[in-house]
């Protein structure tokens, strides 16, 4: 598998990780292709190869806290918790409520107690949180940015979020401005808002 193999953090989880524990019965033997799979309710579970290069864009520091927006099976959300380490907190939130049961489950599993996975809420994107988080992943697409989840990036923290197809990450500096770069052109199941 290209992509998720390196000596870095983000390479170090991805080996603590097993994919294969996050996906249907029927796409486990899939696992170690660098492709989405999908998990169900037309949602996937994201390439491997694409997870890692957001993770790396994300550039998350141990002991931080992260928002998961459309954490799907918790595969991601449990990959995030072992960047943050026990020092740090990940908070994964799915639309869909079987997903997110689903998801919760398989989070439960693996042994982070750092990280969770709950239904959003509806009507809300995202999870607002009075000081805002740190870093946020978000892994369905937009066809613009959403302000709200931009809103809920903290001062000095970074969102990497797929929009129309341009990996974004946005970054807040501490005086609440918000810079934009592009990295790259990637497809993802959209994000809804309900």
């Amino acid at each position: 598998m290209t992509g998720p193999v390196g000596d870095d953090a983000v390479g170090r989880a991805f080996a603590a990780v097993d994919r294969r524990l996050f996906l249907p019965w029927a796409q486990r033997g899939h696992a170690a292709e660098d492709r989405p799979l999908p998990i169900g309710h037309g949602q996937t579970c994201s390439q491997p190869s694409t997870v890692a290069a957001m993770l790396r864009l994300l550039d998350v520091p141990p002991g931080t806290s992260v928002l998961d927006v459309g954490a799907g099976s918790g595969w991601t959300t449990v990959l995030l918790a072992r960047l943050t380490g026990p020092a740090g907190t990940v908070l994964g939130v799915e639309r869909v409520p079987e997903l997110a049961a689903w998801g919760a489950a398989n989070v439960a599993r693996a042994a982070v107690p750092w990280a969770r996975l709950l239904p959003a809420a509806r009507g809300v994107l995202g999870a607002p949180r009075d000081d805002g988080w740190p870093r946020v992943l978000v892994s369905a697409s937009p066809d613009v940015l959403p302000p709200a989840l931009v809103d809920q990036v903290a001062p000095g923290g970074r969102m990497v979020i797929p929009v129309a197809g341009t990996m974004l990450v946005v970054d807040r500096a501490a005086d609440g401005s918000v810079q934009l770069t592009e990295h790259g052109t990637y497809r993802f199941v959209p994000l809804v808002e309900d």
